[in-house]
């Protein structure tokens, strides 16, 4: 077959995997590291990161031939759908020739299980090994790691990668057991958490070293390490941008309640660097186990901003979810407001004696705004010409504060009728909030 063609089908292969963002790579740059390619680079940008930047990523399977047979994927075993594979030496001649046109700044490297868990694992190693060590490739490198793969592999994919990554799929293990058989959430679980000791351990590692960097060039050490203009050695690199995950929404019964505890239980548990979202879509040849229609892309949205409010403003996952709606967030209005509206005992607030903690739940203020709130009510009181000029949503905002000029009255009597005012008419939603107005 030819690579063209082989390109095609396993580029839109990997279309459905949303755990592909670059933030968080260290900085490397050709021009002064001596090799080829940087993590920083602009070039013909077609993936957004979640902190805003721009990147090009090629996007690839190793291969769609897969042994299992998970409902929910379109390179299951049993799905009618082209198949191809990849030799380590196309991938990274792809690679490679992409990124000196430009087209790219990294790789994004996933595949479906041929012969078993190790096999695969080591040839998507070795397309990466080559990479950093035959061609001195400096850019951003993601490996979608296999959980069933040995220990040593993992190991090996650290060193090369910048990011790691085990989809958990699905929020519960009888939603696995039933969609994806050949699958174990102890078994993912268990991966992460190497996963997470590799990490960590590098990053001690490399405090250890930086330490004693700083001891040993010290002018007032008494009794030096070593000789004056000696280098100490750099302690081997392991995953630095951390890992991810991704899971699966609509697909199974699962509530938002159910999928934020999984979410929240990974980012405490495991130190996930982020876990993404993918609103289950209609794929070729579908599985009978699958629903018929897609959930609506407003609930991905809705738990993209819940999962922000659990990383960045403090909530817990019981204040987020409304029990008395089954465990799900409301589509019609953001989950912070959401929540405000729920409490109306809580607000107003006044913004000039209101701790930073309870300034991170009104609705129109973000975490940039709210340090800027708490520097400027150092030097007077605020008023409503003060709060605008931070740029803030003023409609969402005034209900819920009090200024020096300002009280909202009784506008907090009727939460439904200010839910009804504050809702915005429907229209598609972006996939990722806006920290600055969360």
């Amino acid at each position: 077959m030819e690579t063209i063609r082989k390109l095609a089908i396993l580029a839109d292969a990997a279309k459905y995997d949303a755990s592909c963002a670059s933030s968080g790579a260290g900085r490397r740059d050709s021009r002064t590291s001596g090799g080829i390619g940087s993590t920083e680079g602009a070039g013909i940008c077609h993936s957004y990161t979640p902190d805003g930047r721009c990147v090009s990523l090629l996007k690839i399977l190793l291969t769609n031939f897969c042994i299992y047979d998970c409902a929910y994927c379109v390179n299951r075993v049993s799905s009618n759908v082209p198949r191809a594979r990849f030799s380590v030496a196309e991938v990274v001649a792809l690679t490679m020739d992409f990124y000196k046109r430009n087209y790219i700044e990294g790789l994004f490297l996933s595949s479906g299980i041929i012969r078993n868990a190790d096999y695969t694992m080591e040839q998507m190693v070795e397309v990466a090994r080559v990479l950093r060590e035959e061609h001195r490739f400096a850019g951003y490198i993601h490996l979608k790691t296999i959980p069933e793969a040995s220990p040593e592999l993992l190991a090996a994919a650290g060193r090369h990668a910048d990011r790691l990554s085990i989809n958990i799929e699905l929020p519960t293990e009888t939603g696995l057991a039933s969609f994806a058989p050949e699958k174990s959430l102890p078994s993912i679980r268990g991966a992460m958490g190497e996963l997470r000791w590799r990490i960590d351990e590098a990053k001690q590692a490399k405090a250890d070293s930086d330490a004693g960097s700083a001891t040993v060039s010290s002018p007032l050490a008494a009794t030096p390490l070593k000789r004056a203009g000696a280098r100490r050695a750099r302690p081997p690199r392991f995953a630095p941008a951390g890992q991810s995950t991704q899971m699966i929404v609509g697909a199974d019964g699962a509530s938002d309640q159910q999928i934020l505890s999984a979410a929240d239980n990974l980012y405490g548990n495991y130190r996930m660097r982020r876990v993404y979202y993918s609103a289950f879509s209609p794929i070729p040849d579908a599985s009978r186990l699958l629903p018929l229609q897609a959930p609506p892309l407003a609930r991905e949205h809705r738990l993209y901003q819940a999962d922000w409010l659990l990383r960045f403003y403090g909530y817990a996952v019981e204040e987020i979810t409304d029990t008395t709606q089954g465990g799900m967030l409301d589509l019609d209005i953001d989950p912070k407001m959401a929540w405000a509206i729920r409490h109306p005992e809580r607000f107003p607030v006044d913004l000039n004696v209101a701790s930073k903690d309870m300034l991170l739940r009104v609705p129109g203020l973000g975490v940039r705004n709210v340090k800027r709130v708490l520097m400027a009510r150092r030097h007077g009181r605020l008023r409503v010409a003060d709060v605008a000029r931070l740029r803030a949503p003023m409609r969402t905002l005034l209900p819920f504060v009090q200024l020096a000029d300002h009280h909202p009255r009784r506008a907090l009597d009727n939460p439904a009728a200010l839910r009804a005012r504050l809702a915005p008419p429907p229209r598609q939603a972006s996939l990722f909030p806006d920290a600055a107005t969360q």
